[in-house]
């Protein structure tokens, strides 16, 4: 019997879809049927997100509102439910970074960090849940954690701890709801090529080298690379896939990396 990945008719919210990865998941979702619904929160971005999903053949249906903001999503999925219909896929790919040394950080900046990466995942999928609960309909939540839910790196300790926190929210998550038939799991993301990370992807950029060498794939990510992985969570392929996280890395977290000048 073939896995089933098709996902026609399945309503799909993809909250910060207007660029980079969270577009690139989200026109994968539209490639297998799903009825797209996208987040933001500026209009020339959504304005100019939604010519790009045209572009590509894909109808997506914008909605602006702040993810960190419970009032504003109850009222967004209210709107999207009536609209386009109960959401069946969520995926929690909104966020930010902050690079700053943890000795000069400012609290507040840490707590808007852990906001944005970890409480408004919760916020969403809690408000996505009381529909797939009540209507006994089931569902897949996918967050969308890092390379730093695992490891740390200097200058992004705000992050590292929320996307750790995102990691074992996903499992608790996927603890209490797995008797709705509702499965969360999340997605980690390595390096990929993308317009933020454009600047140090160029030979001889130390960053840029130290990804090449450092990956046993010996390259950047495509953000299409990613399509495969969301699909299949999403989909009913993963039926029995619950409280995982699916490194989409090229490696790196299988390694302890290669000897100089190897």
């Amino acid at each position: 019997m073939k896995p089933n990945f098709d996902l026609s008719g399945k309503v799909a919210l993809v909250t910060g879809a207007t660029h980079g990865l969270g577009m690139a998941m989200a026109k994968a979702l539209a490639s297998q049927g799903a009825i797209l619904a996208i987040n933001g929160h500026t209009p020339s971005k959504m304005e100019k997100a939604v010519e790009e999903y045209q572009k590509a053949g894909i109808i997506a249906h914008p909605y602006l509102f702040n993810v960190t903001d419970k009032i504003a999503v109850d009222q967004a999925i209210s709107k999207i439910e009536t609209e386009l219909g109960p959401i069946a896929i969520l995926v929690n790919n909104a966020g930010m970074i902050q690079r700053t040394p943890a000795l000069e950080m400012n609290p507040d900046d840490f707590r808007n960090i852990v906001d944005i990466d970890l409480v408004s995942p919760f916020i969403v999928a809690q408000r996505v849940a009381k529909t797939m609960v009540r209507l006994q309909q089931g569902g897949k939540i996918i967050n969308i954690c890092s390379m730093m839910s695992e490891l740390g790196r200097n200058t992004v300790s705000a992050y590292a701890a929320a996307k750790g926190g995102l990691k074992m929210l996903t499992r608790n998550l996927a603890t209490e709801w797995a008797k709705y038939n509702i499965q969360v799991n999340g997605i980690g993301p390595g390096y990929f090529a993308t317009d933020q990370t454009a600047p140090i992807r160029v030979d001889g950029h130390p960053f840029n080298e130290f990804i090449i060498n450092r990956t046993p794939a010996a390259r950047w990510g495509n953000p299409e690379d990613l399509g495969g992985a969301v699909v299949f969570l999403a989909s009913e392929a993963s039926d029995f896939v619950n409280g995982q996280i699916l490194y989409v890395d090229g490696g790196i977290l299988a390694t302890i990396g290669k000897p100089a000048g190897e």
